[in-house]
């Protein structure tokens, strides 16, 4: 099964979400150094595909409309058209195909896909195993998403290929969110922390006042100015935020909520003297980069889905009820206490911590004497 000659043709599933996306990103390249030669394709959903498009180590994206194929049992003319899409799937010929996501529709397209060999987790949830010729072996259930999906590394060889991410920020997006920066007023030649409150689960969300807190102490007592992202649905959050900060005029945050595409956040985020942020897709973004990141978690396990490796400070109260995975404030009978636990003074701390650090690092002892 590891004949490097065997397998000229692999296909990587895993449509999404952003941030599972690039916690398999280190099996993409691992792939790559196993298979110097092969035709490595990447099944992802059209919402995710920017994050790969640029990539050095894939050969062909293949974009996967899931929203739209996700109504084909109520239109016969979107279940022609899936019908359609595996029939070129299968034409394809595909001799690998690894199903990343673990869930029926991805164990389905594996399957669809033709390969001979087909790999998946084992126990995948809705019956996806049932898909696969080969499986994945999952030893410890709390294990790291990265580390999880790095498991296929023992079936297929590179396992002593180092765990590796990979954003391929082109220079013209560099030049984009430079400029993008500069028409809103941030000067280049300091230092600027992005800011992130935003997210899908309403449990995963920290206070805004207390965002604006700390937004508001940074600038005061560190002269640190926040730059607030988000998608375009939270701009009213990061304009809420903004409204409570109180500081100067040239260190009051701007926001670019809703004004940058995926590329165009990466870059961003790239340029970060420090990305402050909740469990989220923006968090795996940060960690990615190798950007210093406090990251606040409530009802996830940061353990599973926290920011992968040593660069960040992860902040999260130590309760009998969490993790919950409780994506609605509704379901909550502990009146969201996880958040309203972490205090102002705990995340100012953390960024200044992660900001001094990133500082030393890059001033180092002045003439090589310590100071």
């Amino acid at each position: 099964m590891t004949d490097a000659a065997a397998y000229q043709r692999i296909l990587l599933v895993k449509p999404s979400s952003l941030g599972d996306v690039i916690h398999a990103l280190p099996v993409l390249h691992g792939l790559r150094v196993r298979f110097p030669d092969a035709h490595i394709a990447w099944l992802i959903s059209t919402a995710c595909a920017p994050v790969i498009r640029h990539h050095p180590d894939v050969s062909e994206v293949i974009e996967f409309d899931r929203r739209r194929y996700g109504r084909i049992t109520r239109s016969l003319r979107i279940s022609r058209e899936f019908a359609g899409f595996v029939a070129d799937l299968r034409t394809r010929r595909f001799d690998l195909a690894i199903d990343l996501q673990g869930l029926f529709r991805s164990g389905f397209l594996t399957f669809a896909s033709g390969a001979p060999v087909r790999i998946g987790f084992r126990g995948a949830r809705e019956f996806a195993w049932l898909f696969y010729t080969h499986e994945i072996p999952v030893s410890d259930p709390d294990a790291h998403a990265v580390d999880k999906n790095f498991g296929v590394a023992g079936l297929l060889d590179f396992a002593d290929v180092p765990i590796r991410f990979d954003l391929a920020v082109t220079e013209a997006e560099r030049n984009q969110a430079a400029d993008l920066l500069r028409g809103a007023g941030i000067d280049l030649s300091r230092p600027f922390a992005a800011v992130l409150p935003g997210a899908r689960w309403d449990t995963k969300r920290w206070l805004p006042e207390r965002y604006a807190s700390v937004l508001s102490r940074l600038a005061v007592e560190r002269g640190l100015r926040s730059v607030l992202l988000g998608a375009p649905f939270e701009a009213d959050l990061c304009a809420a935020i903004d409204s409570q900060v109180s500081a100067e005029n040239n260190l009051k945050p701007v926001s670019l909520a809703g004004w940058t595409g995926l590329r165009e956040l990466v870059a961003v985020l790239e340029r970060a003297a420090v990305v402050v942020c909740q469990d989220s897709a923006p968090a795996h973004l940060a960690a990615a980069l190798g950007r210093p990141t406090v990251c606040i978690l409530g009802p996830t396990n940061s353990r599973r889905t926290g920011p992968y490796g040593v660069g960040a400070r992860l902040i999260q109260a130590d309760l009998p009820c969490s993790p919950c995975y409780l994506r609605s404030l509704s379901q909550c009978r502990f009146g969201h206490e996880c958040m309203h636990q972490v205090e102002v003074d705990t995340v100012v701390d953390a960024v200044v911590e992660q900001f001094d650090l990133l500082s030393a690092a890059r001033t180092g002892p002045a003439d090589g004497r310590s100071s």
